[in-house]
């Protein structure tokens, strides 16, 4: 993707935004393909170089993976649409000027899977999401569905390269920008607040 110096972030905040939106998309071209395989997916962070997941056996993923190991985890939120006329500053610039955008998050990770088709394997990363999305941990251990785990193949992806984009303004300068954080206060819609959260945090940070 494009990134542009002022929507660049470190490794650590885009593996921090990851962390707190453990849904993607998983990308396989494989080899001599029209058209790549993409799987959207739940998976688990469990360290800063490891991703785990499991999938379905029937998914066409698992043939694009054995061609091509080299895989792209694309993640993207935290999105709002920023008209025009908040880029004007009021009293100041003519409204009409301003140039509608939108603001999000969005991290790539270029990873290489490793597929678990052990039992013991795949039950250990089922207990990682498990654990990971259900706080109470007051459901049987995944090794007592023993009869279902064919039905599953695990993934473990190495992450070799991160990269990630915090497209807020970062183009503008401070008055432009804390106006339109006012704004999206004001307007308060889906994806509002976290977006002025990112835009504040550049800003003060």
């Amino acid at each position: 993707m494009l990134i542009h110096p002022w929507d660049s972030t470190t490794e650590d905040e885009a593996l921090d935004f990851v962390r707190a939106n453990e849904f993607g998309h998983l990308i396989a071209a494989g080899r001599d393909r029209e058209i790549p395989v993409v799987v959207p997916t739940q998976f688990v962070l469990a360290d800063d170089r490891t991703i785990l997941l499991h999938l379905a056996r029937p998914n066409p993923i698992w043939t694009a993976m054995k061609e091509n190991p080299t895989v792209l985890l694309s993640l993207a939120g935290d999105w709002a649409y920023v008209p025009g006329a908040w880029k004007a500053l009021p009293g100041v610039e003519d409204p009409r000027m301003g140039v509608p955008t939108t603001y999000y998050a969005a991290v790539q990770l270029v990873c290489r899977a490793e597929v678990v088709t052990d039992p013991d394997g795949k039950a250990e990363i089922l207990r990682a999401q498990i654990a990971r999305l259900e706080v109470d941990g007051d459901l049987a251990d995944p090794a007592e569905h023993a009869r279902l785990l064919p039905g599953i193949q695990g993934l473990r992806l190495r992450i070799e390269r991160v990269s990630g984009k915090f497209k807020y303004g970062g183009n503008a300068d401070e008055p432009h920008r804390r106006h339109i954080a006012g704004q999206l206060a004001e307007r308060g819609g889906p994806g509002d607040a976290a977006a002025r959260r990112h835009l504040l945090r550049a800003l003060d940070g």
